[in-house]
């Protein structure tokens, strides 16, 4: 069974640095690099320094992760960051608006360590295929501080409610930390430590989060590159007992009881030329003509949940709403359960490489097929024309993924194709740093 542990977080000292929103940042892969820049100018102790360190013209590959292993050792040196006196779990609540809706929602969750094991084997189980490229600058990173500076998220399954009773309890209590973030969402933080009571409630929600399988949501090359460096500790101190490096940091959220927010990723497509799009997928799916303000609003961020087989196409011509015909797609469905097979991801995946000779690979490259989370942006994309370089030749909108058929491909031991899942909103980066020490 997976094992949760309480720890000793590195913080922000808010009398060293001032406004703790103005050093807290967004997980490094969703940082684009003109955000790099702008946060990298608001604060010389932002922790982006940390996360996704800037490289000089002219330095070494290596050099940029060096400088942020000493710029770690500089602010706790300095009293910019601490170590908490006692191991804790940390209870975190992020209240926030679903992006182009009115809806409001509150998640709750916590921090905690979780012991490492071989992804897929019961205890842990990953649903997205990694990338080398982002693991290798994630473990030189790694290797280069000691620490996770930010979390990977796992999901857990509370269905007896105890841990959501457990979390609204410590929330009605004022928080260590309260900051709103640039999207607008509330973080909220309470640290609750260690009492090694059984019946308390760090120890309790720690039991809770284990009782079963962990659904890794998002953060798999961070959990990829954890297990790579454990290894290499282990081979070089093979005689330590339970070494933290055994485990990582991780935000838990209970997927049965927290109303949960998955985007939708849309496909953007290059170089199709005059193809007849809406003629071509014609040969998988019954084709309904529709407007633009339909499947803006269809396809928008508060569509329902995906796995109908319904799909949304824009092209300079018109659009079209696409429903699969599933004995079409049979013979052409990748191996795996049920639950790979009926998403809607991957209906679009085989249509791709069917009708247009888009592989699975130019797709996780992105080379022919780019990403937008907005349905407007993607029909915008499309309308610039073809003499625009940054134009697509057609949009595929898809509705988001739920988090029911994220968890029973999880189970199957199937994972999904690249770009699948956008879990809103990101844990901030910077609030909790765990350091590779007891």
């Amino acid at each position: 069974m997976p094992l949760v542990r309480p720890f000793r977080a590195l913080r922000f000292r808010s009398d060293a640095v001032g406004d703790l929103s103005l050093v807290l940042s967004p997980p490094y892969d969703v940082i684009s690099p003109d955000e790099q820049r702008r946060l990298l100018a608001r604060h010389p102790r932002n922790v982006v320094r940390l996360d996704l360190p800037e490289a000089e013209a002219g330095e070494e590959p290596d050099e940029r992760y060096r400088r942020a292993a000493q710029t770690l050792a500089a602010w706790r040196s300095d009293g910019t960051l601490h170590k908490d006196p006692r191991p804790s779990i940390y209870v975190y609540e992020q209240a926030y608006v679903v992006p182009g809706t009115g809806v409001e929602r509150t998640q709750r969750g916590f921090f905690g360590r979780l012991r490492l094991e071989p992804p897929g084997e019961g205890c842990v189980l990953p649903h997205e295929r990694t990338l080398d490229a982002p693991k290798e600058d994630r473990y030189r990173l790694l290797r280069a501080t000691g620490v996770n500076t930010s979390p990977v998220v796992g999901l857990y399954a509370d269905r007896t409610g105890a841990a959501a009773r457990l979390l609204e309890a410590v929330a009605s209590t004022p928080p260590d930390v309260e900051v709103r973030d640039d999207d607008g969402v509330r973080h909220r933080l309470w640290t609750v430590p260690d009492d090694s009571e059984p019946g308390g409630p760090a120890m309790t929600l720690a039991g809770l989060a284990g009782a079963g399988p962990i659904t890794i949501a998002d953060g798999h090359h961070r959990y990829e590159t954890a297990l790579r460096y454990r290894d290499e500790r282990r081979m070089a101190r093979s005689c330590e007992e339970d070494p933290p490096f055994d485990y990582l940091l991780m935000l838990f959220l209970d997927a049965a009881s927290e109303p949960l927010t998955v985007l939708p990723t849309h496909r953007l497509v290059r170089g199709l030329e005059e193809a007849d799009v809406r003629g071509a997928a014609a040969t998988l799916f019954e084709v309904e003509p529709a407007s633009r303000e339909a499947l803006i609003e269809a396809f928008g961020a508060a569509s329902g949940p995906g796995g109908r087989g319904r799909l949304g196409l824009w092209t300079r011509s018109g659009g079209a709403l696409l429903t699969a015909r599933r004995e079409a797609f049979e013979r052409w469905l990748p191996p795996g359960g049920a639950a790979l097979r009926g998403l809607d991801v991957t209906l679009l995946g085989v249509a791709l490489e069917r009708l247009f000779g888009i592989d699975p690979q130019a797709v996780g490259a992105g080379d022919r097929v780019g990403y937008t989370k907005s349905a407007a942006d993607a029909l915008g994309l499309v309308d610039r024309g073809m003499d625009d370089p940054t134009a697509a030749d057609a949009a595929f909108l898809l509705e988001p993924t739920p988090v029911a058929s994220i968890i029973a491909v999880a189970a199957d031991g199937d994972v999904m194709p690249q770009k699948s899942t956008y879990f809103y909103p990101k844990p901030l980066t910077g609030l909790l740093i765990n350091p590779h020490e007891w």
